[in-house]
């Protein structure tokens, strides 16, 4: 519910109550005043009469009343007496009041009737009549009640009144409230209109991408003007914030860009000593075949493996930081929102490529070629270079994680896409941490030290994967392997479709 919706039912309910207790205490006055006049003329008609019980000494089970006016005034042809003996049940009527041929209601002497004025209903020629009545008990000196006199007079023009009175302030009521619900509506959107620009204004700034957006200033000082002048300030302080974030992530980008620039020339110098170093050791060792141990050498033979252990430590650490300085290079690009240049590429040569090259690749386990006759014919739209870079990330991290077993290369289609898989039967890994294994530096193996590495891989191909609009799916258990599908989409296929694959663990958007 809307704050101008809320603002509207609150005073309306307000008014709706001030309104309900206003017609309360005018109706009581009006009715008060109406019933005025005529309870003063029955209570002085009242005071003109004398009733006296009588008993008759023949049966003292007989009674009857002696009545006794003391005045009579020219209204009395308007006013109407009755009285009741409990004792024998006899209603006395005036001539006036038996004309009409009805009754009076009286309370019963059970119900211990104590003077005062009541409202009744007769029935007259079957229509209701309204009549106020003012009653007075008669009891004997012992206190007995034996009757009671009544004084009626009709109050059919006042009961009228009254209704349509309250017909009057129900609906006047209600009329007021459904105007004034109206107009507060009106006047609500009229006073949450700044607002409402506030709104429009911040959404503009949070769907655009600049924000040097301002909220248009109030005229007034009031609270909304205040308001928007704290949020002025406000989106100030975080464009100034994120600017300095920004270029301060920007620096980093640069920095981590011409830093693996930089690193990759002295680390490629340094491999390419080492490796001619290692050269000419082997052929000055190889053109003195005939020299005893360290007869050759400016050192013994004990130095000479020293060296060479040296050696190979310093080429292999120089491999790892050029494998790492190319990694970064390729996250900085991706972070530097890198756009890959793509074409149209068959699939199954670069495939095939990759099969034969990954043969070279140091491991321990088995490296075998499946059945890759689902990519023939098949073309994508993506980068040559890097969709191998991609093959080759996952096929190495296969050895890496692979003693013993083999490891498959295969291919399938489902759904309009192909799919390259890589299935080893490695170490696996906990499904539950399928979800982290793209995060950087993230190492699934990281508390057992099975294997070395940087953990940047994995991150750099799914970052290949999403700038193909592809997709990874991940099957894996703790020491039976895992099993990488990529999915990339078919843009041109010479065959027929195949079927859909089932099973379907893990899928990485």
């Amino acid at each position: 519910m809307s704050i101008r919706l809320r603002l509207t039912l609150w005073y309306s309910c307000l008014l709706a109550g001030t309104l309900i207790a206003v017609g309360i205490v005018v109706y009581l006055f009006v009715n008060w005043n109406t019933y005025a006049e005529a309870k003063e003329q029955l209570k002085a008609q009242n005071s003109t009469i004398f009733v006296q019980p009588t008993v008759n000494f023949l049966d003292e089970n007989e009674w009857n009343f002696q009545i006794a006016r003391i005045g009579r005034g020219p209204e009395q042809k308007n006013i109407y007496m009755q009285i009741v003996s409990y004792k024998d049940g006899v209603v006395r009527q005036e001539d006036q009041l038996r004309q009409f041929g009805t009754i009076i209601p009286y309370p019963e002497a059970d119900k211990k009737p104590e003077e005062g004025f009541r409202k009744v209903k007769v029935t007259i020629n079957n229509e209701k009549f309204d009549m106020l009545t003012y009653q007075r008990p008669l009891p004997l000196e012992d206190g007995t009640l034996i009757g009671i006199m009544q004084i009626a007079v009709f109050s059919n023009n006042e009961e009228k009144f009254l209704a349509g009175l309250r017909t009057i302030l129900i609906v006047s009521s209600l009329f007021v409230v459904l105007i004034a619900f109206t107009v507060g509506l009106f006047i609500a959107r009229q006073a949450l209109r700044p607002i409402e620009r506030v709104i429009r204004a911040t959404e503009q700034i949070e769907k655009g991408s600049e924000l040097n957006m301002r909220i248009p200033a109030a005229d007034s000082n009031d609270e909304i003007g205040k308001l928007v002048h704290t949020l002025n300030m406000m989106l100030s302080r975080i464009e100034f914030a994120y600017n300095e974030l920004d270029e301060s992530y920007k620096a980093q980008r640069r920095f981590v860009s011409d830093a693996s620039h930089e690193l990759r020339t002295p680390l490629t110098t340094i491999r390419g000593n080492i490796d001619l170093l290692e050269r000419m050791w082997t052929r000055i060792k190889d053109m003195n075949p005939d020299k005893g141990s360290g007869d050759w050498l400016p050192f013994d033979m004990e130095h000479w493996e020293m060296s060479r252990e040296a050696m190979s430590d310093i080429s292999a650490e120089a491999k790892r930081m050029s494998t790492l300085v190319n990694d970064l290079l390729a996250l900085a690009r991706a972070d530097a929102g890198y756009v890959m240049e793509k074409e149209h590429l068959a699939l199954l040569p670069i495939a095939e490529e990759v099969a034969r090259r990954a043969q070279l690749l140091p491991r321990k386990a088995e490296w075998t070629i499946g059945d890759l006759s689902a990519l023939n014919g098949v073309y994508v739209k993506g980068n040559h270079d890097y969709l191998q870079q991609l093959l080759f990330i996952f096929i190495e991290n296969a050895f890496k994680y692979t003693e013993r077993g083999h490891i498959e290369l295969g291919a399938l289609r489902g759904n309009g896409q192909i799919g390259i898989t890589v299935e080893d039967t490695g170490i696996g890994m906990n499904p539950d941490e399928i979800p982290h294994i793209f995060d950087r530096f993230y190492r699934a193996d990281e508390s057992r030290g099975v294997t070395v590495g940087t953990g940047l891989g994995l991150s750099i191909a799914k970052w290949i994967i999403d700038e193909h609009q592809g997709s990874v799916e991940v099957t894996t258990r703790e020491g039976e392997g895992t099993k990488f599908t990529i999915w990339l989409p078919v843009v041109f296929s010479g065959n027929a479709p195949s079927t859909i694959i089932e099973g379907t663990d893990h899928l990485i958007e």
